[in-house]
């Protein structure tokens, strides 16, 4: 349904595409080559076209994703892909964050010793012997259950004394009347 008017607006357009289409394939391979940015936002701005028109060209799409997926061949020397540099850098974040984790736990340790120290030295902690008092102190609980038992054996050995005392003082009393 395209009349005589159209025909030349829809093969420029038809034009266009194909210029955009090459200067995409051009810029891809030179990223291929020099080692660029092999992303479609990478590509789609070296080669001045939308990112969209990317997406519409599902073959531009495949290429841009096959060549950031494969390693480039290099002459004499080895070039790496996207893929192993993104598991480099995901792998040195992770040693990272675990020697972040080892310092601080460190630090928090160095704190306490430290803290520790000073409470020693500035003579308001315990003394550094305190093994020794805690058994000293067991000791002498011990020896005060001890002596506490004897005192109540001797207490009730006198009450009875006494009452033994105030029985004969009474039958002596009633011997005399």
């Amino acid at each position: 349904m395209t009349s005589k008017n159209t025909l030349p607006m829809a093969e420029g357009r038809r034009g266009d595409s194909a210029r955009r289409h090459q200067r995409v394939e051009k810029v891809l391979s030179a990223a291929v080559r020099e080692g660029g940015d092999l992303t479609v936002s990478g590509i789609a701005r070296a080669a001045g076209v939308d990112r969209s028109f990317l997406y519409r060209h599902r073959d531009l799409l495949q290429l841009i994703h096959t060549a950031a997926t494969t390693p480039p061949s290099g002459e004499g020397h080895a070039q790496v892909s996207r893929a192993s540099l993104q598991a480099d850098l995901a792998n040195a974040l992770e040693r990272n964050a675990r020697l972040t984790a080892r310092v601080r736990q460190l630090e928090n340790r160095l704190s306490q010793q430290l803290g520790e120290q000073a409470w020693r030295d500035s003579g308001l902690g315990a003394p550094t012997d305190i093994d020794h008092l805690q058994r000293q102190i067991t000791t002498l609980e011990q020896r005060m259950v001890e002596l506490q038992s004897q005192l109540e054996d001797r207490t009730e050995e006198l009450a009875a004394a006494r009452a033994a005392n105030r029985e004969l003082t009474r039958s002596l009393n009633q011997a005399h009347r």
